[in-house]
């Protein structure tokens, strides 16, 4: 170790949490120096479930941060307890490695309240990335106008409640995760130069999405916690006369839109959609196909000229899906209207049940003709090299079951052919429903 340069050696020292890094003083006479070429700082706990309570590390931190020494390429900050006297020094030591031009910032707050952060604008030239989780940010903090070099922006479980703007000119990628919007106002998010973008079980009014030429993918969850419906989506202010998160996200190639069944943001925003000249993949689920409604559906696949992929996720309850389905497209007989480079449709289930067989026959429309699909292994028996077709009317899927039970719910006169490697007859079955 003692053959090591200072800089290396500061720059192991940034990996150990602070206190674990002054304690290398007493190795020897050379190491009370290295704190001047420490790249590096933790301070708290690595954990979530651990305890690091802001008051046991006052005393420490305000010395530290004193020290001068060498720019900070990470500072990070995550603590699990906090007195209402903390709140000014933890904004103190935010502020202050931020003048020591840290490039990696994440402070993280795992407590039933949040901290309030100042409402200042950030000035950096060096600051990359920021990470912030359970803190409440205010309008002024979320101008980067004078972050030129920020381009990775995280907010996990933060409050944005009076926030009306969130605006870069250098972010590249975006993550709101869990956040507290407004319900009654909708914040603006611009940012010209992302390439990709989350928002995910936001709980408030659904952010309004300017364009972004440069965006390569995306990811909206919509959950119960949104706060959008129909009378504020009519309104004229805050997006009700216009797209709201579709027209921002026209240029992507890679795009996820999921949404709960009753929540109407993106069958609203359908009323001025955009054409995704750029799209290539496609991830829906149920709520852009419930039986009987395809309008959300045909109306965002007519709109993607260029598609070439087409995933839907119907029905699923949890995470996990136990059926997957994969089919292609006839090309002599696809609708004119559908995107002449659309080769894969990918359907993902629980059960094949009746919602799901209207949605196949649906999809039978665009002549989508030969499908594949297996179930996953946790079922409750196992089905091997098995090859099926299911026929309703003159609508037929050919299959292959890989593993698993395969369950048919709800369906009139439903035909299955079943062949396996060891049985050279067929056997045929057929369901009456009702």
């Amino acid at each position: 170790m003692d053959a090591l340069p200072d800089g290396v050696l500061g720059h192991i020292l940034g990996f150990l949490l602070a206190p674990e890094a002054v304690r290398t003083c007493v190795l020897a006479r050379r190491w009370p120096q290295l704190w001047r070429f420490t790249t590096g700082l933790r301070v708290g706990c690595r954990h979530e479930d651990e305890q690091a309570p802001v008051k046991e590390h006052r005393e420490f931190l305000d010395h530290l941060l004193l020290r001068g020494g060498s720019p900070l390429d990470f500072c990070e900050f995550i603590f699990t307890e906090f007195q209402y006297d903390d709140v000014p020094r933890v904004n103190l030591w935010f502020r202050h490695v931020i003048m020591c031009r840290v490039r990696v910032l994440k402070l993280h707050i795992f407590s039933m309240c949040y901290i309030e952060l100042d409402d200042l604008p950030l000035v950096s030239q060096h600051l990359t990335r920021l990470d912030l989780h359970g803190v409440v940010l205010y309008s002024s903090f979320l101008n980067f106008s004078s972050c030129l070099a920020l381009e990775h922006l995280e907010l996990v479980e933060c409050g944005l409640l009076t926030a009306n703007k969130i605006s870069s000119k250098s972010l590249k990628h975006l993550s709101l995760t869990c956040c507290f919007l407004d319900v009654f106002s909708r914040v603006y998010i611009y940012t010209p130069s992302l390439v990709s973008l989350c928002l995910d079980d936001l709980q408030g009014m659904t952010p309004i999405l300017d364009i972004m030429p440069s965006l390569v993918k995306a990811f909206v969850r919509i959950t119960e916690e949104c706060e959008d419906v129909c009378a504020k989506l009519s309104k004229n202010t805050d997006g009700g006369g216009s797209s709201v998160l579709l027209r921002g996200l026209s240029q992507a190639k890679s795009l996820v839109l999921i949404s709960k069944l009753d929540k109407v943001v993106f069958k609203s925003d359908l009323r001025w959609c955009p054409v995704f000249n750029n799209l290539k993949a496609l991830f829906l689920n149920d709520c852009w196909c419930t039986p009987d409604d395809f309008n959300a559906l045909v109306c965002i696949l007519e709109h993607s000229p260029d598609l070439e992929k087409l995933t839907l996720e119907l029905f699923c309850e949890g995470p996990k899906y136990k059926v997957e389905m994969k089919g292609s497209v006839n090309l002599m007989e696809r609708p004119a209207k559908i995107s002449e480079h659309l080769n894969i449709v990918e359907v993902k289930c629980q059960d094949v049940d009746e919602r799901v067989l209207k949605v196949l026959k649906f999809l039978s429309t665009f002549n989508i003709c030969t499908m594949k699909f297996g179930l996953s292994r946790d079922l409750s028996f196992t089905v091997t090299k098995c090859k099926a077709k299911v026929g309703l009317n003159k609508f037929v899927i050919s299959m292959t079951i890989i593993s698993g039970e395969w369950v048919l719910q709800g369906q009139r006169h439903v035909w299955l052919d079943l062949q396996t490697r060891s049985q050279a007859s067929a056997w045929a079955a057929s369901w009456a429903h009702g």
